[in-house]
């Protein structure tokens, strides 16, 4: 058995070992944000914006990400816009850093009722990343994700995401370009150990191609277990604020790979 069936074949034991139950009922103050490497499917409701920050840091690699993303509701919880900025430096110290590519995201609430939600994304990634830095693709490029999410009991929550990525005339730094495709797949199991406090744990997998300076393609993988924590700060005015914290550590593809992934979400009523 690999890695990578190792490490769902656990995920999936700690599922089967959940009690099933009623579902936690919602309430002010329950987290519904989202994980940290996996994307869960509640949209934004009415009157009601989100800002999201995250920051990851890989060790071997010794390179960084940071996104900022704002989720709008358009104009109820049926429909959402958002927008991730991200900033990141692919390489060691010494490697260039800057702007990556931009994605303008739709997300449609397909189903939220009970114990379930479904919410399938669309998003336009724009080339604003340097690609002659590595920084982007230098083209348009298009990505659906479809994310589930089950509330199994009082105290667990699992969510799921299978998603692609097609990019047409995505160009390495040397100039060669070539339609490249990607795909992205993972769970989530978090824990409502109190009201405001969550134990998370995610296997989170990507698999993209990247252009050779002939124009030829490889495909590249990577695979984490993502072992974290968020609590939240509620305030009298409807501001919620979800610190948390998370140890990605990379298995198969990415064995001796690890890092740090800071987060923290904003989340207030719009007037």
């Amino acid at each position: 058995m690999n890695e990578r069936t190792t490490a769902f074949a656990f995920l999936m034991f700690a599922l089967l070992l959940t009690p099933a139950g009623k579902a936690a009922a919602d309430g002010p103050g329950k987290i519904q944000d989202n994980s940290f490497l996996i994307e869960e499917a509640y949209n934004q409701e009415r009157g009601v914006i989100q800002h999201i920050q995250a920051f990851q840091y890989l060790k071997r690699s010794r390179s960084w990400g940071y996104t900022f993303t704002q989720e709008w509701p358009a104009p109820d919880q049926t429909h959402q816009f958002s927008y991730t900025l991200p900033a990141l430096r692919p390489g060691p110290p010494g490697a260039e850093s800057g702007l990556g590519d931009v994605l303008l995201n739709y997300r449609y609430q397909a189903w939220a009722k009970g114990r379930t939600a479904f919410a399938p994304r669309a998003s336009l990634i724009l080339p604003t990343g340097d690609d002659k830095k590595g920084l982007g693709a230098g083209a348009l490029g298009y990505q659906v994700n479809l994310p589930a999410s089950v509330e199994l009991s009082d105290e667990w929550v699992t969510h799921w995401n299978l998603g692609g990525t097609w990019t047409p005339g995505s160009k390495e730094p040397g100039g060669a370009k070539a339609d490249t495709l990607g795909c992205n797949y993972g769970a989530s199991l978090i824990w409502l150990a109190a009201q405001n406090f969550n134990l998370m744990f995610e296997a989170a997998r990507n698999s993209f191609e990247t252009i050779q300076s002939d124009g030829s393609k490889i495909r590249q993988d990577s695979f984490f277990l993502n072992p974290g924590a968020r609590f939240a700060i509620n305030f009298k005015s409807g501001l919620q604020i979800v610190p948390g914290v998370s140890l990605p550590i990379g298995v198969g593809p990415s064995r001796k790979e690890w890092g740090v992934l800071a987060y923290l979400s904003l989340e207030h009523p719009l007037f």
